[in-house]
């Protein structure tokens, strides 16, 4: 077809490629050719993004070429980890409100890219890659903005391919509360009808796993059946009175001051929890269940790996559960088709902090090339429909 062949051999200079994945049905699409150049550390190279590059953040992640549930991660084959050693590769993670810091479920998809990619331009340290005959993995390290994430990824016996039928694991970067039951009053202005006439306060924590969480129980904000059958629409109105409000609380301002970056300083999400219920594999201890609220009222499809990781963290803290004991983590897409849940366990006891081992997999949805045609104002920088009514 000569549409389709022109626009796979686009050399036009805004031509985007991207491979797009899944995991538990949230999307990571990865882009991997494209983006305009950047420089400095990884951080710096955010900061440029942000201030220079957003129209094309938006052009991948917002209509006509994605939605509000759109979420992706941009190669950086160059930052300062890269260069000492530490990281073979870079990332930026991006979705419909900007950048975020971290993000487990795209680094599941990333692992699994990673293994699968040969091409020295979009990787440049392929070859440095070592597979380990015995277990059948390669180690990928992955350097995010938060840090260092230390990927294992099943492989081919070869290792030439990743191996989707087992589960990518990823080691975290230390991960801490910061606040455990932290009453928040709930002025009359921003209450929601599940919260009734009574309550005039809620309890929540804040725990940081590459990004700052607030953790809630769904019951706490009045849903009494916590996330089982959960009026999601009502829930999501709850939420977007909710976290911009969290955001102005001096509480939670003081809970999310990162100790080594001011630009890791944010809270990022509402994660809103239910212990009681929760698709529960064969090898772990207990489950639970989540419904991540994160950037502009976008709903996480998977478990949200970061926040596992919190919220590890935050029951380490709790004395709720100690390392080495393995726990699932639920979405409501996981308990849904009765998998894709995250497992996970903690390694590494730091005092005052925790190492965690998350682990899930990720799969192959397509490919992708985004161009602009001349004339084409309305999908130059992407949109919603917020943004036009």
């Amino acid at each position: 077809m000569d549409i389709a062949e022109s626009l796979e051999n686009a050399t036009h200079t805004e031509a985007i490629r991207c491979v797009d994945m899944h995991t538990t049905g949230e999307p990571t699409r990865i882009v991997y050719s494209g983006f305009p150049p950047l420089y400095g550390t990884l951080l710096e190279q955010r900061d440029q993004a942000t201030q220079k590059y957003d129209h094309i953040r938006k052009r991948v992640m917002l209509e006509p070429r994605g939605h509000d549930g759109m979420y992706g991660a941009i190669i950086r084959p160059k930052t300062e980890l890269v260069q000492s050693g530490d990281a073979h590769v870079g990332t930026l993670f991006i979705h419909n409100e900007g950048f975020s810091t971290m993000c487990g479920h795209a680094t599941i998809g990333l692992g699994r890219f990673f293994v699968d990619t040969h091409d020295p331009n979009v990787f440049p340290y392929r070859d440095q890659l070592k597979l380990d005959v015995a277990t059948q993995t390669v180690n990928v390290n992955i350097h995010a903005p938060c840090g260092l994430i230390r990927v294992t990824v099943p492989t081919t016996a070869d290792g030439r391919k990743s191996d989707p039928s087992r589960p990518v694991t990823f080691l975290s970067t230390p991960a801490f509360a910061t606040a455990i039951q932290v009453r928040i009053p709930i002025p009359h202005e921003i209450r929601w009808p599940a919260l009734g006439s009574n309550k005039q306060s809620i309890t929540l924590d804040v725990s940081y796993g590459g990004a700052f969480y607030a953790i809630v129980d769904a019951k706490e904000l009045g849903f009494l059946s916590g996330l089982n059958n959960v009026d999601l629409d009502v829930m999501t109105s709850c939420a977007q009175k909710l976290k911009p409000y969290l955001m102005t609380r001096p509480e939670i301002i003081s809970a999310v001051q990162h100790p080594e970056d001011k630009r890791l300083s944010f809270l990022y999400s509402v994660m809103v929890v239910d212990s009681e219920i929760g698709s529960k594999p064969n090898n772990v201890t207990g489950a639970e269940t989540g419904l991540c609220y994160f950037a502009e009222s976008q709903i996480d499809r998977s478990p949200t790996g970061s926040c596992v990781t919190a919220r590890m963290a935050l029951a380490h803290a709790k004395g709720l559960r100690p390392a080495g004991q393995r726990w699932a983590y639920n979405s409501l897409v996981s308990n849904h088709f009765g998998e894709g849940s995250f497992s996970a366990e903690i390694v590494e006891d730091l005092k005052d902090s925790v190492v965690v081992q998350v682990e899930g997999q990720a799969f192959y949805t397509g490919t992708s090339i985004f161009v602009v045609e001349e004339g084409d104002a309305t999908s130059s920088s992407g949109f919603t429909m917020k943004d036009v009514v």
